[in-house]
């Protein structure tokens, strides 16, 4: 009888823990699931019917886990853009709402990173382990958010920091021709950044995949990748990809600069993304405009580039826009550059004949502008930035008259003399960067005729004897040009008695 009472309590507790555990259990929850089929497909593009509710650039799962974007809202189907290769999509596959809009991975764990547009790892170095997520579309700051650009973007490239300076928080359009430097000043103007602890994301859009390579080992071979994120669509990625890419960039960039932090984001370029967009409007049967761009082709690079600011001290940090547009034939007044030159803040125009005449980098001065100015430069260089100014548009209008061979008084002859030696000394070459302060003594040197009775085919070698001797002796001054302090009188008679003391030495050399 015991026994049995032993027997009897030990099944006892086995199914009370039994159905302690069935207790624990979740309920099963019913829910709805909205589902819809693929009724048309092309490629980057699918058409689907039976989501009525679905929103606007929420995010579609099609067979494979191939994600697409909603874009055409129509009364009796969804325009879909595919956001990956779409070969294994046919009429007939059912595809499901997600109920979330597009969203990109964001954090510290991405610097260094070559990543595609939807935020995947491409470089085979594992995958990005990050906590945060930000949706692609976002709203731009808002206007009492924002206050003036007024500190200095250095991109250790003489001629834009002396006469085409960009501030951080500004939009600097960098446009020209194939093949004339545009990608180089940007590039150049990443590894600058390595000094003065800004983050950059470099956004590659339709490129070559051998260009995108050459850009990434750039960057690693001058230490520059530890801070920069470079997110890749190549010619071969769906346009969908390529669309959303600067999107997605911008978001990583407005992370950081939530967190108070001084973002660069360059966008390279621009014309292959309105080329992608045109096609997913085309296939999507929205009505074409101008050059066959849709109509709203102006509205998708402005709500872009609004996004870049200088935000408020209790804000955030600022965020800095470097589009690049291709131009053909040296046309900027065709569609897509000026709409791009209207929305930006200036634009660095980068010439074809003055590349040709390997005056690089190529900045043509005088197509050139900033429009924010002097208000986003270091006070040093507004000593010596508008007499430089000045003696280059007078040099360059003087050496075009003189091809008439019209017989010139000595005074032309001295302006197109040291105008050619200022052009000789804004040359520099690409990957070497050059502090502020050995900026300001070539400059300096240059416009107070110290480089007047050197040849000038040896105006690179007395601009490396100057430099050297600048950052040998004047230290002080360095500090106070890098810190952003007013030159004296004597500071700049210091730094140009220093740089007569190194020519001399040369000449005698």
């Amino acid at each position: 009888m015991a026994s049995d009472d032993r027997h009897l309590r030990t099944v006892t507790e086995d199914l009370t823990k039994a159905l302690d555990r069935l207790l624990d259990r979740p309920l099963l929850q019913l829910g709805v699931q909205e589902t819809g089929t693929v009724t048309y497909v092309a490629k980057g593009i699918a058409r689907v019917s039976g989501l009525p509710t679905v929103r606007s650039e929420e995010l579609i799962s099609f067979p494979g886990d191939l994600p697409g974007l909603a874009f055409n809202l129509d009364p009796n189907e969804v325009g879909v853009v595919l956001l990956g290769e779409s070969e294994h999509i046919e009429a007939g596959n059912e595809v499901r709402r997600t109920h979330r809009l597009l969203d990109v991975p964001v954090g510290d764990a991405l610097l260094g990173r070559v990543v595609d547009a939807l935020g995947r790892p491409v470089d085979g170095r594992g995958p990005i382990h990050t906590t945060r997520r930000r949706e692609v579309e976002q709203p731009a700051p808002g206007i009492m958010e924002r206050q003036a650009v007024s500190v200095p973007l250095q991109t250790g490239i003489k001629v834009v920091d002396a006469l085409i300076p960009i501030g951080r928080g500004q939009r600097e359009l960098i446009l020209g021709d194939r093949q004339t430097g545009k990608t180089a000043i940007a590039v150049d103007t990443i590894i600058n950044q390595k000094n003065y602890d800004v983050l950059c994301i470099y956004c590659a859009i339709g490129q070559r995949g051998s260009a995108v390579a050459k850009v990434v080992a750039d960057l690693r071979d001058h230490d520059a990748l530890d801070h920069t994120t470079l997110m890749v669509t190549t010619g071969d990625d769906a346009p969908g990809l390529q669309y959303i890419s600067p999107y997605a960039a911008t978001s990583m960039a407005e992370h950081f600069m939530r967190q108070g932090r001084d973002v660069l984001i360059v966008y390279d370029d621009l014309t292959r993304h309105a080329r992608a967009y045109r096609e997913l409007s085309l296939l999507l049967r929205r009505p074409p405009g101008r050059e066959a761009y849709p109509g709203d082709i102006f509205y998708i690079h402005s709500h872009l580039l609004e996004r870049a600011t200088n935000l408020k001290e209790n804000r955030g940090g600022s965020l800095t826009a470097l589009p690049i547009i291709q131009t053909e034939a040296q046309n900027i007044s065709a569609y897509i550059p000026t709409n791009l030159i209207s929305i930006t803040d200036g634009q660095v125009y980068v010439s074809p004949d003055l590349q040709q005449k390997g005056l690089l980098p190529a900045v043509d001065v005088g197509r050139s502008v900033s429009r924010v100015g002097g208000k986003a430069q270091l006070p040093a260089y507004q000593e010596v930035a508008g007499d430089l100014r000045l003696s280059y548009s007078q040099f360059e209008e003087l050496e075009a008259f003189s091809r008439f061979g019209t017989r010139l008084d000595e005074d032309t002859r001295r302006t197109i003399e040291r105008g050619r030696r200022i052009r000789e000394s804004l040359k520099q070459p690409q990957y070497a960067p050059i502090p502020p302060a050995e900026q300001m003594a070539v400059l300096l040197a240059v416009t107070r005729g110290l480089f007047d009775d050197i040849d000038v085919k040896d105006i690179a070698r007395a601009e490396q004897v100057v430099r050297k001797a600048v950052a040998d002796r004047l230290s002080d001054a360095a500090d106070k040009i890098h810190h952003g302090d007013h030159l004296a009188s004597e500071d700049q008679q210091q730094i140009l008695d220093t740089a007569r003391q190194a020519l001399e030495s040369f000449g005698s050399d």
